[in-house]
C-alpha cells in the first residue's frame, strides 16, 4: 500500500543533473529528486554536499556565479524549466529562501515582506490580505513590523526571508539551511511554522539542512547528498530509523554514540557507496 505521500502529484523533478563551475569544476554528478505537491521533502548532507548548488540550480541561480547545468532536465508540473529566468519561475510559484537569509537591512520588517509582492498583478487589496496572513504565522513580525530588519534577530530575519516568499503566492518554497546560525528554540519555532503552511495553506517544500535530526522529524520525504550524488533515499521516518543515517547523521548507533570523524569506520559503514 503507498503512503500519502507517494501518491501525490509530483511538482518538480530533477533528472539526473549536473553541474560545473567556471567549465571546469563538477560540483553535482546525476542528481535526481522529486517534489511532490503539498509535501515537505528534505535535501540533507554536510557541508559541501552539493545541497545549495541543487537548490540554486533549480531556481536558476547558477549563471550569477559562472555554474552552469549541463547536463539532465529540471521540470516543473512536467514542463521543462531549466532556461526560464529566475523571475519567471517566481511567476510559476516556485521562490528560493537563500542562505543566510539575505534581508535588506535598511529596510523595515514591512517593507521587506512587501517586497515579495513586486511581481503580483491582483491588486492592494489582496497584498494586504495576505501581509496579515503572513503576521498571523509569525507574530513576532508583526510585532517588529516598523523595526529595521538589519537590527532584529537572526530568528526574526529568517522569519522575515521566509514571510516575504509567502509574499509571492508560492506553490514551491527552496528553504536553504533555515536552522543555520539559530539558537535549538528557534529551530524548533521555524520548523514548526514551515509545517503550519504546508498543511494549513498547501505550499510544498523542498529544504536543504544540515540539521537531519530535526530535517527528518519534520519531513515527509528526504534524500541525502555526498559529495555531489543522492546516496540514499526514502521516508523520512525510515530514514530516521536506518542505521547508517542513525549512526553518521544523528550521532546514534546500537553501541550508543559516536563520532562523525571516525572516518575509518565511516568509509566502511557506508555500503551505500560501495
Amino acid at each position: 500500500m503507498l503512503d500519502a505521500a507517494q501518491t501525490r502529484e509530483t511538482l518538480l523533478e530533477v533528472n539526473n543533473i549536473e553541474v560545473i563551475y567556471n567549465h571546469v569544476i563538477l560540483v553535482l554528478k546525476g542528481v535526481s529528486l522529486s517534489v511532490p505537491k503539498a509535501g515537505i521533502t528534505a535535501l540533507l548532507g554536510g557541508n559541501g554536499a552539493g545541497k545549495t548548488t541543487t537548490l540554486k540550480a533549480i531556481s536558476n541561480l547558477l549563471r550569477s556565479e559562472r555554474g552552469e547545468v549541463t547536463k539532465g532536465s529540471i521540470l516543473y508540473r512536467g514542463e521543462r524549466v531549466q532556461d526560464l529566468a529566475p523571475s519567471d519561475l517566481v511567476a510559476r510559484g516556485v521562490i528560493q529562501v537563500m542562505e543566510g537569509r539575505h534581508c535588506f537591512e535598511h529596510l523595515t520588517v514591512e517593507e521587506n515582506l512587501l517586497t515579495g509582492a513586486y511581481t503580483r498583478r491582483d491588486g492592494r487589496a489582496a497584498v494586504a490580505a495576505d501581509l496579515e496572513m503572513v503576521y498571523v504565522y509569525f507574530p513576532r513580525l508583526k510585532e517588529r513590523r516598523n523595526s529595521q530588519a538589519g537590527y532584529t534577530s537572526g530568528g526574526e530575519q529568517q522569519m522575515c526571508a521566509i514571510g516575504r516568499a509567502l509574499m509571492s503566492r508560492p506553490e514551491t518554497i527552496l528553504l536553504d539551511e533555515p536552522s543555520m546560525g539559530l539558537a535549538p528554540q528557534l529551530v524548533e519555532e521555524i520548523f514548526g511554522i514551515v509545517r503550519t503552511l504546508n498543511e494549513e495553506q498547501g505550499v510544498s517544500f523542498l529544504l536543504a539542512e544540515q540539521n537531519t535530526n530535526v530535517a527528518l522529524r519534520f519531513a515527509h520525504y528526504g534524500y541525502i547528498l555526498e559529495s555531489g550524488r543522492v546516496v540514499m533515499d526514502g521516508e523520512a521516518a525510515a530514514l530516521r530509523e536506518n542505521p547508517d543515517v542513525k549512526e553518521f547523521y544523528l550521532g546514534m548507533s546500537d553501541t550508543g554514540r559516536k563520532s562523525f570523524r571516525d572516518v575509518r569506520s565511516y568509509r566502511r559503514r557506508k555500503r551505500w557507496l560501495s
